[in-house]
């Protein structure tokens, strides 16, 4: 009978997969051995394997690179990393070993491109896509990051205002694009984003805003809906108003040479995870082409943002199993050594399901479980699995510990759980640690950060010094 956690998951899943196999009893992740971590750092921490941000850029530009040629298309393709997404130095410096943009949406944000020109990590020539809704600190910040030459700046306007903003202080003449406001999907609470100028605004608005401004060249159009990029009538909708956009634009408008469509690539949720990435590579450019064509106006060069798909599955997360608790005849709960809430945000604040297995124990028989997090927050848990709507993990023995992965979390984690300051019922925020690949492909290990210690939270909170 088939009844080790090893059984069920080869019965549910195609497995090992290129990242996860088997090493005796434990776990692989990109070969690297979970348990020696695990032994040599202990639990809970968090981990970043670098090199896998360099394999996801260089994959995406592989499939727009075939695409162009596939497809005769006489555009160019940038790829930009949108630093929201995580805004790490080692993230950003992994990320620009590939011959990459930039992308941001917040006034610091400038500030981290001119400590990465300072380090010789981007260029004058590196495209910064500034996005986002621009008050005070941010106008000032880009124009003083074109003033001083950074020509490849190029402003979104998000509303009508930030032309104007942005011409006071901007000595010279400078590029911009423009953001649509996408319509939502039907299921959303509100039909239009709040980002961007809407469908039919945006001729008129370059007429009258942008046309006769000597000081202001309009280069870019930029498309991105919220659900990300999906083979569904919803995407393919968009698009294709988004296209009618571009080609009436770009009748009036010759300086129009770019069409910026966003990010939203997928990650790998579950061992069942499938996307076509190829082929919806293939299948935006044939649209974008076909409109150019239909409507007789050269191909833009193509942007991309891509965040979550840069980082996302370079991130990882390992807690022990502290102690079982049965609730009720049905209800079996594990409790983990660090809280999903404060750890893990999207869980408990958009339900997100990440990659989830054990480290260890794989041959043992297995069970159905909840998982429980330390704060005294109901909502603190993680219950719902890929498979079969439950989670099941070997079974829990005081007497051997248990510890258990979360993969694929490398995006926004930290930035939403607020890395550094306080946590939700002063849980500390965990070890956290670089691994990177030598010359020679040997793993190697780096401490990035600490557990939060008593003291560190104390200052925060005014107890201390």
């Amino acid at each position: 009978m088939n009844t080790k956690y090893i059984d069920l998951i080869n019965q549910t899943f195609d497995f090992p997969q290129p990242e996860f196999k088997l090493e005796g009893k434990e776990l692989m992740f990109h070969d690297i051995d979970l348990m020696e971590l695990v032994e040599a750092y202990g639990a809970p921490l968090k981990f970043t394997y670098l090199p896998q941000i360099s394999n996801n850029i260089q994959r995406a530009k592989g499939w727009f690179d075939s695409a162009l040629k596939n497809n005769a298309y006489k555009g160019n393709y940038n790829y930009c990393y949108c630093t929201k997404s995580s805004h790490f130095k080692h993230v950003l410096h992994e990320a620009l070993k590939n011959d990459i943009h930039i992308e941001t949406s917040s006034a610091f944000d400038i500030d981290i491109v001119e400590n990465l020109k300072k380090e010789g990590k981007i260029t004058d020539d590196t495209y910064v896509i500034s996005n986002g809704f621009k008050r005070a600190q941010y106008v000032t910040n880009i124009a003083r990051l074109i003033n001083n030459g950074h020509n490849n700046c190029i402003p979104i306007i998000d509303n009508y205002e930030e032309i104007d903003l942005l011409s006071q202080e901007i000595k010279g003449n400078y590029n911009i694009g423009i953001r649509i406001a996408s319509e939502e999907e039907p299921k959303f609470e509100f039909y239009t984003s709040r980002l961007g100028i809407g469908y039919k605004n945006i001729v008129p608005f370059y007429k009258n805003q942008i046309k006769d401004n000597k000081k202001v060249t309009l280069k870019m159009l930029h498309f991105f809906i919220n659900t990300g990029i999906r083979d569904n009538a919803y995407y393919w909708n968009e698009l294709s108003k988004c296209l009618k956009v571009y080609t009436n634009l770009k009748k009036i408008c010759p300086s129009l040479d770019s069409l910026n469509i966003g990010g939203g690539f997928p990650i790998k949720n579950s061992l069942a995870f499938e996307f076509d990435y190829e082929y919806m590579v293939d299948e935006i450019i044939n649209q974008i082409k076909l409109a150019c064509e239909e409507e007789e106006v050269d191909v833009p060069n193509i942007f991309t943002e891509f965040g979550s798909f840069t980082v996302g599955e370079s991130g990882g997360a390992i807690y022990e199993v502290l102690y079982q608790k049965q609730q009720n005849d049905r209800e079996k709960w594990n409790m983990i050594n660090s809280s999903f809430i404060t750890t893990l945000p999207d869980t408990w604040a958009i339900n997100k399901r990440f990659v989830m297995l054990p480290v260890n124990r794989w041959h043992d028989t297995y069970e159905r479980v909840l998982l429980g997090g330390l704060t005294c927050d109901s909502d603190d848990y993680y219950n719902s699995e890929q498979h079969m709507n439950a989670v099941y993990l070997p079974k829990y023995n005081k007497d051997k510990p248990l510890y258990i992965g979360f993969f694929n979390v490398g995006a926004y984690q930290e930035t939403i759980g607020g890395f550094g300051g306080l946590q939700h019922c002063l849980i500390p925020s965990p070890k956290h640690i670089l691994i990177d690949r030598d010359a020679d492909g040997n793993i190697t290990t780096k401490l990035f950060s600490e557990q939060q210690k008593s003291e560190d939270l104390l200052k925060i909170l005014g107890y201390a010094n």
